[in-house]
């Protein structure tokens, strides 16, 4: 036994774990205080737009159409007032309410469309259901202008020109593809044990669909609403072809500025901030529910 044991190999003394290179963190360190400055780098080229426009609008015309621009150039609120109607002109405030009731109603109706058809082709698949949502994105690549004079002659012969309605139902036809799309991915995942336990106590579709899956899916919806209700505000195709003065949106009254006397900058820029006040409000108001319906469903 002692013989085998001395002339048995030797093993090999472990070798020490490698010490830690002061190196590496500061190589760390190097590349995140890269990635720290580009992102600052890309935050104030997407801001700095926004910042010039908020600048321009506080300046007077004359300020204003310099070239270069002063950044100097003494601030008013000239550009505010007759956006407003304070000079005599017309005030915006039936084209905001026309947009706000024409994004409202037809976000309303959009989800209540998409949210029985995402449960059908998510969490009580119908057949072919990956079909159903092509054909559902499939409507959203044909150009909206080549659709435009059939939807006119139509309006035009119904008297729906100048109506708020028209723009209504045409927003939520718009956005509902989108709206289908987007729920599918959120309401796939709901677990199906809630829906069952719904079930088995006697819970009908409507009451699964308001007290179980809208709850669980509530960030998806609220992502899927903002961005409808950004898409119907924004919209300004349609609205500037059936609207005449009545339902005329805030976007097309945004064109009014632009007259063949000329652009007058500075109140475009105040009328420009003004409107997409409403959409930024949204925004920051949805902002925690906007970015969880996002990354719903992201980590597996």
């Amino acid at each position: 036994m002692s013989a085998l044991t001395a002339g048995a190999p030797k093993a090999a003394p472990s070798a020490a774990p490698p010490k830690p290179s002061a190196a590496a963190p500061r190589s760390v360190r190097r590349k995140n205080a890269a990635l720290g400055l580009a992102a600052w780098v890309c935050g104030l080229l997407f801001v700095l737009p926004i910042l010039w426009m908020v600048l321009t609008s506080l300046h007077s015309e004359s300020d204003a159409a310099t070239n270069p621009p002063s950044l100097a150039a003494p601030l008013t609120l000239d550009g505010y007032r007759e956006f407003f109607g304070a000079g005599g002109g017309a005030g915006p405030w039936p084209a905001l309410a026309n947009s706000l009731m024409a994004s409202v109603f037809s976000t309303l109706l959009v989800l209540v469309l998409a949210l029985p058809a995402a449960y059908a082709l998510s969490i009580r698949p119908v057949r072919k259901w990956t079909d159903v949502l092509f054909f559902f994105l499939s409507t959203k690549m044909l150009p909206i202008v080549a659709g435009l004079l059939p939807i006119y002659l139509f309006a035009k012969n119904t008297g729906f020109l100048d109506n708020i309605w028209l723009l209504v139902l045409l927003y939520t036809s718009m956005n509902l593809p989108i709206a289908v799309w987007m729920m599918q991915s959120f309401l796939a995942e709901v677990p199906t044990a809630l829906i069952e336990a719904a079930q088995m106590d006697g819970a009908r579709l409507p009451t699964v669909l308001t007290r179980v899956v809208a709850p669980v899916a509530a960030p998806g919806i609220a992502a899927t609403a903002l961005i409808c209700f950004i898409f119907s505000w924004n919209e300004m195709l349609f609205a500037r072809v059936l609207t005449g003065v009545v339902a005329q949106t805030a976007p097309v009254f945004l064109t009014t500025f632009i007259t063949s006397q000329g652009l007058f900058l500075a109140k475009v820029c105040a009328a420009s901030l003004v409107i997409s006040l409403p959409v930024l409000a949204a925004g920051f108001a949805a902002q925690d529910k906007l970015v969880q319906g996002l990354s719903l469903g992201a980590v597996k």
